[in-house]
This record gives structure tokens, C-alpha cells and sequence, in this order.
């Protein structure tokens, strides 16, 4: 799953990255530690424009009777999103891409209570790309006065760099493969699904980080240091 990242770029900054007009209106501030129910960027067409937008993290399918659903729908796995009511209308009609700089995933070590929090980047440093759905919910009955927009991170099988801490990783998509999972009028089911893959290990690096991740108050730059590998009471090389 992907529960945690980092999103540091401004709206303009992810405008100019992925060919899309800014929204100067939604300012997300910056943090090394966003968590679900935060605000997000979004990168989606919307009216036939390619736009950054702020959605909620964790979707609200618009049969929801409260937001409250999307607390359990940051994230949407890969396998069977066609099929699955909460996801399938947005699969189809309603994909987006949540821009990040970086991603936080936790790792069972022998001997620890507390797993050990990794940092996952990429190795030139560019941001990550990842597949995402939105929806618009409008309140019971349709009321619009009640309008929430959100949106959720797409997670596939992970590539053996990620398999080493974790079972499952962010669909992080290419820049080739950008128009065509952005487009709403592409309802190709199936070469969509083909995106779904996990990226190359050499597009990304990964490093230890302090456990001072696992507090969502703590939302500095430090989160992201390399801290020293701890296993069984020993401090190991990273």
C-alpha cells in the first residue's frame, strides 16, 4: 500500500512538470509527511483541459452516504478494478495522476517492535507519477452544497527492489504513458489495465528514515535523512 509521501512542488511547479495549467487558488503546503484525509494535488482533464487540481486523499465513490468511506480508500489495488463498485466507474471515466516527490513504506525487522520506515525516491530525483482515480461526491441526495472531490493511489505488485520491504508499491507511470491514462475518453478497459504494472527497480532508490515518520505531526524535511539500519539491538551498515 502507499499510506504516506511526500509532496514538496507548488501547483505552478507540477503544472510546468506535467504540461498542465496551474489551479493558483489551491495552496497545499508543503510537507515531508502527508497523510490520508490530507488535501493533495491532482493532476487530471477536466473539461477537456489537463489541469492540477486539489482533491481529498481517500475516495468517496458518489453512492457513498458519507465521506467518512474514503477513510478505507486511499488506496485502490490494481487487480480487479473494472469489476469493483467502488473503483469501476472511475476506472473508466474519471483516472488521474497524484504527483510526488517521494513515498514512505514500513518494513517488519527481526527483533524490532517497530518497523522500520523507508523513504522511496526516484534516482534522478524527478517526481513520481502515480496512477490515481477521482470522484465527486455530492452529498446525500445528490446536493451539491455538500461537493467533495477525491481522489485514491492505484498499488500493484512490487519490483524486487520494493519486494524487499514491502508486497505491494504505487503504480508509477512514464511520462509516454501520460495522455493516454489521463484521457476520460479512453474507456479501453483493457490496454489500461496493461499499465498497471510495476515500475522498473532502477527507477528508484530507497533508504532507511527515523521513526519519527510514524507521527503525522512531524511533517519537516529531516523525515527524509538516511538514518542508520537497526536490526536486533545493532547498529548495521545501510
Amino acid at each position: 500500500m502507499c499510506g504516506r509521501f511526500v509532496s514538496t512542488s507548488t501547483s505552478d511547479e507540477i503544472a510546468h512538470y506535467f504540461g498542465a495549467e496551474s489551479a493558483p487558488e489551491a495552496t497545499i503546503e508543503p510537507s515531508w509527511n502527508v497523510a490520508p484525509t490530507n488535501d493533495v494535488y491532482v493532476v487530471l482533464h477536466d473539461g477537456g483541459t489537463r489541469r492540477v487540481a486539489t482533491h481529498h486523499w481517500g475516495l468517496v465513490p458518489f453512492w457513498a452516504k458519507t465521506p467518512a468511506i474514503g477513510n478505507k480508500m486511499i488506496n485502490a489495488r490494481a487487480e480487479g478494478l473494472a469489476e469493483k463498485s467502488a473503483f469501476r466507474n472511475a476506472f473508466k471515466k474519471r483516472r488521474c495522476i497524484v504527483p510526488v516527490d517521494g513515498f514512505y513504506e514500513w518494513h517488519k525487522v527481526e527483533g524490532q517492535k517497530a518497523k522500520q520506515p523507508y523513504f522511496i525516491a526516484r534516482t534522478d530525483g524527478e517526481p513520481l507519477a502515480f496512477a490515481g482515480l477521482w470522484e465527486e461526491w455530492r452529498g446525500p441526495g445528490g446536493d451539491r452544497s455538500e461537493s467533495l472531490r477525491s481522489a485514491t493511489i492505484i498499488t500493484t505488485a512490487p519490483n524486487d527492489l520494493m519486494a524487499t520491504i514491502h508486497h505491494r508499491m504505487p503504480v508509477i507511470l512514464p511520462p509516454a504513458q501520460w495522455d493516454g491514462w489521463l484521457d476520460p475518453a479512453n474507456a479501453d478497459i483493457d490496454t489500461l489495465g496493461r499499465l498497471l504494472v510495476p515500475a522498473p527497480s532502477e527507477l528508484i532508490t530507497l533508504r532507511p528514515v527515523s521513526t519519527e515518520v510514524n507521527n503525522v505531526r512531524n511533517r519537516g524535511a529531516h523525515l527524509v535523512d538516511e538514518v542508520p539500519l537497526v536490526r536486533n539491538r545493532e547498529i548495521l551498515e545501510a
